[in-house]
């Protein structure tokens, strides 16, 4: 076939355009069509879709809300009792040295610990322990034989910031003691 009968302009050796044949139209047929007919025979696939994303939520809602703790609704009298959802508190990393070390062996991340405070006093007298942080989240623990020279440890817990506060005075005139929750 010569390129000028088709293309009488040019003089390149440019091959004729062909036709292309006729296709008959594709027809896909997609997941909905499986999905429609899996619904029809058997009730299973919407269990599973349902067990799916209660799942995928699951793993979702526990990873928004590690960082946040509810506080305590404030006091109010018996009569006026409200059901109310108390605001979550923004936690903060507080680290605590421990009196302890062997107790801190016992810790993981994650635990839930009371801290208690017993006055820096000779056989205990000038005052009672007191508990200073309750429901406290441990976020750190010192590696295994990792111990300061007097014998403690340093943890690191997740409290709310009033409680760091606390904790911190309470590490400097006491000395701090913890019990699993």
């Amino acid at each position: 076939m010569n390129t000028e009968s088709c293309f009488p302009h040019t003089r390149t050796s440019v091959p004729a355009p062909c036709g292309v044949p006729h296709f008959d139209p594709l027809r896909v047929r997609g997941a909905r069509l499986r999905l429609s007919r899996a619904l029809r025979r058997k009730r299973r696939a919407p269990a599973a879709v349902l067990a799916m994303t209660a799942a995928a939520l699951a793993a979702t809602g526990a990873a928004g809300a590690e960082g946040l703790v509810p506080h305590p609704p404030p006091p109010s009298s018996h009569t006026a009792r409200t059901t109310h959802r108390p605001a979550a508190v923004p936690l903060v990393s507080a680290p605590v040295r421990i009196a302890d070390a062997a107790t801190v062996r016992l810790l993981r991340p994650g635990d839930r610990v009371d801290v208690i405070a017993a006055p820096n006093s000779p056989m205990g007298a000038g005052g009672e322990a007191r508990v200073v942080a309750s429901d406290a989240r441990v976020a750190e623990v010192p590696p295994p034989g990792e111990t300061s020279p007097d014998g403690g440890a340093l943890i690191v817990l997740s409290v709310p910031r009033p409680t760091a506060t606390a904790l911190a005075g309470a590490g400097i005139t006491s000395q701090l003691a913890v019990t699993l929750c």
